[in-house]
């Protein structure tokens, strides 16, 4: 028996006498690769806008690039069957790429004061929902379109107004998720977003969070610690830098994952200590990436939240 083969016998041996697995001590890596892989990963279309593709573009770039879902906007589905297509086929297509639509961006208002408009926003997110459900869908985004200016909208109101939504995504087998923006005025941090979920005193409530939304309403990253896994389900990831300052960013500032000045490994280790198993979605606006390929700005943008991803749990 050689040295090396003598030396692994004995660890054998004394692993299987004290009642432990054999390299036990291989256990925490097996464990992080565990917890990396429990992350999928998305592209929202917005990264690639300034391309100008059409919507079956998207998805094969998307496919190619190595993501696993894709979060379409809803004018490109209109878009895409406007142009003739057929949403039964696209539905067949992200299918057969081996891509899930985990969620698809809309702005329909549900949240605004307006009994009329409020109504004409129901009657469009149900609409839009029926297009998610056709293609497979499981999600849909609410941010506050049409309410962004208001400073007296009362968030309570809202909350009854988010649970209508829920109800009607009952009804549709599609889930809407509340939405903050950092720069709305009533609706712009977590907490808000938090009291009209709770508020809404739906089961299936839940929050669209955004690493850029976060730090442009003011909110702590820490805030995510009081979310459950089920009250979180996409997280839209992003960096940016330090200049131009949070009072004045535009979303057109953000940058890939790990360029910026984000917090994004406090923010991988709270979704993991939370049991986040959902779906981080890539969701940029620069216009510098807008003009490069897009095939290399998908495929750069998913390894570098991967390279994040595998830092932060190290």
């Amino acid at each position: 028996m050689n040295a090396i083969t003598r030396r692994r016998w004995l660890q054998s041996a004394a692993g299987l006498a004290a009642g432990v697995p054999i390299y036990a001590e291989r256990a925490p890596a097996a464990e992080e690769r565990k917890e990396r892989e429990s992350f999928a990963y998305c592209l929202n279309t917005s990264t690639l806008q300034g391309q100008k593709l059409d919507l079956v573009e998207l998805v094969e770039i998307t496919a190619k690039a190595g993501y696993q879902a894709i979060e379409p906007w809803s004018r490109e589905v209109d878009q895409y069957v406007k142009d003739g297509g057929s949403l039964k086929d696209l539905a067949g297509r992200i299918k057969d790429r081996g891509l899930s639509v985990e969620d698809v961006i809309a702005f329909f208002e549900w949240a605004v004061d307006d009994d009329g408009k409020r109504k004409k926003g129901m009657e469009e997110a149900k609409r839009v929902m029926d297009l998610v459900r056709q293609i497979g869908g499981k999600r849909i985004a609410c941010p506050p379109a049409g309410a962004t200016d208001q400073t007296d909208l009362n968030l309570f109101k809202v909350g009854e107004r988010y649970r209508q939504v829920l109800e009607l995504g009952d009804k549709m087998d599609v889930i809407p998720q509340v939405e903050f923006w950092g720069f709305s005025r009533p609706l712009s941090r977590l907490s808000e977003a938090a009291l009209v979920a709770v508020e809404s005193g739906h089961p299936k409530a839940c929050i669209l969070a955004d690493v850029y939304h976060v730090y442009k309403g003011g909110s702590s990253v820490e805030g995510l610690r009081l979310l459950s896994a089920n009250a979180l389900q996409i997280v839209h990831f992003n960096d940016y830098p330090s200049d131009p300052p949070r009072n004045s960013i535009t979303d057109a500032a953000r940058v890939y994952p790990g360029d910026g000045t984000a917090p994004l490994k406090q923010i991988v280790r709270i979704l993991r200590d939370i049991g986040f198993k959902g779906v981080l979605s890539l969701e940029l606006f620069n216009r510098d990436y807008w003009k490069q390929d897009a095939r290399e700005v998908a495929k750069t943008g998913l390894e570098k939240m991967k390279k994040v991803v595998r830092e932060s749990l190290e």
